[in-house]
């Protein structure tokens, strides 16, 4: 699925703080290749329903094995092992023995340290990955057998089985140290990179897992259509601690969502939740949503958090201009796109923007190979877009009690006609705040 890096970055799919991103929320991984895995696979939604059904179908033969992965591969573990292709060695003895074992560990003591350090390593490495080969054999799913295939044809060396066979509660000779060191050093080192490369991007898939069943995430049915459609029940925005589900259904028949209602009230999280899970459900990944079926989107793009270019002179509006002119061209193919666009044409007056708003949205609605979700304060212009049965109206209320916003943040059938940006502003101090400034004149010294 095409998503550029605008839309990436208004979903907050990463942040450059990443407590703030959806990334950190999924990260469970317990290494740091596997986090790299995990953002390499989040950045890349897939456009073909195999590669989406194959991740889903892995992921949920994975939720039964979780509580029972191998607890002996450690991050620590994985850079033992880095560490020891990447520290120059003196040369071990190429048949190692008693004495000249003894004498490599007296004349070159801090290799032979770092060596019989590494083998552990390396023991508790290859006996994991034996259990993950194991564990995934027959797991269901065509991505975990062949890594398990993989992964065991890789320890299938009679060395590395001798590895895996020790009895970790007998001290490792000194002959054998070195003949293990010698081997992964001299004729090992493509495929042990090769198995660490495997192992952490199944530490990934195992935090996407993972996230999935600590957030009760389900796993979106896709179907099979001409035109884009989506409907979900229950869906929250996952990087909220106390969210508010929401159930929405757009259809070809309406496939466009006006939505309206004060500031703060939960517009841009609504908007932000639909990207996020259409996101993540090209990923491959499951959606915070009791249940969710849509179709395969060709491409997503927001106009959330538009900027204005100080360096090229660029004003608000005008960059507000070029990304809807940028979203016409783009799905002008006639291929399938999710449109999300919050608060249109802020960087101009009201007037201006009702007019801009208006032609924007009575074009936009004509094209029926897109979905869009589009909020705005801007609520008359509502009433004039109500001829067009293909757009829906939906709008966030707030109650207003003694001068408090109480906000519900539910979803209603509508238009809203709040105006409480005053209020806002009064409730804040704001307004006693101005009213306090004395209107005075300072005194003119003298000869002045």
């Amino acid at each position: 699925m095409q998503v550029d890096k605008t839309t990436v970055n208004d979903l907050s799919i990463f942040n450059a703080d990443e407590t703030l991103s959806v990334f950190h929320r999924l990260d469970f991984t317990t290494t740091v290749g596997g986090k790299d895995w995990l953002r390499i696979l989040l950045a890349k939604p897939y456009d073909n329903l195999k590669q989406i059904e194959d991740v889903q179908q892995m992921l949920q033969s994975l939720l039964p094995l979780l509580d029972n992965f191998p607890t002996t591969i450690s991050n620590g573990t994985i850079m033992v092992i880095e560490r020891f292709y990447e520290t120059p060695l003196d040369e071990m003895p190429a048949h190692a023995n008693t004495v000249n074992s003894i004498s490599y560990k007296i004349f070159h003591s801090a290799d032979f340290s770092l060596t019989r350090y590494s083998v552990e390593h390396f023991i508790n490495f290859f006996k994991g990955l034996n259990s993950v080969a194991e564990l995934c054999a027959n797991a269901g799913s065509s991505i975990l057998i062949n890594m398990s295939t993989r992964i065991a044809s890789l320890i299938a060396k009679p060395v590395v089985r001798q590895m895996v066979a020790w009895d970790k509660t007998k001290k490792l000779p000194y002959p054998l140290i070195l003949h293990f060191g010698n081997f992964m050093r001299r004729q090992y080192k493509p495929e042990a990179l090769e198995l660490v490369n495997i192992y952490t991007k199944l530490d990934a898939y195992c935090s996407m897992a993972k996230a999935c069943k600590q957030y009760h995430f389900c796993i979106p049915r896709f179907k099979e259509s001409s035109q884009p459609c989506m409907q979900a029940v229950q869906l929250y925005h996952p990087l909220l601690t106390t969210p508010v589900a929401y159930d929405v259904q757009l259809t070809p028949q309406q496939n466009f969502l006006f939505m309206t209602g004060a500031n703060m009230a939960g517009k841009s999280t609504f908007i932000k939740a639909i990207g996020v899970s259409v996101y993540l459900a090209h990923v491959g990944m499951g959606v915070p949503a009791q249940s969710m079926q849509l179709s395969l989107f060709d491409g997503l793009l927001s106009n959330i958090q538009v900027v204005d270019n100080i360096v090229q002179g660029e004003s608000y509006f005008f960059n507000e201009v070029q990304r809807i002119r940028k979203t016409i061209q783009q799905i002008s193919d006639g291929r399938k796109w999710l449109i999300l666009i919050d608060e249109l044409f802020k960087g101009t007056n009201v007037q201006d923007a009702m007019k801009c708003s208006t032609v924007v949205i009575e074009g936009l609605r004509k094209m029926h190979n897109a979905l869009f979700i589009l909020s705005t304060h801007l609520y008359e212009i509502g009433h004039t877009l109500k001829q067009y049965d293909n757009i829906q109206f939906r709008y966030f209320e707030t109650e207003v009690k003694d001068d408090q916003l109480l906000f519900s943040y539910h979803l209603k059938e509508g238009i809203s006609n709040d105006r409480l940006g005053y209020l806002i502003l009064k409730r804040e101090g704001v307004v006693d705040m101005l009213n306090k400034i004395p209107d005075t004149l300072p005194e003119v010294e003298k000869g002045v």
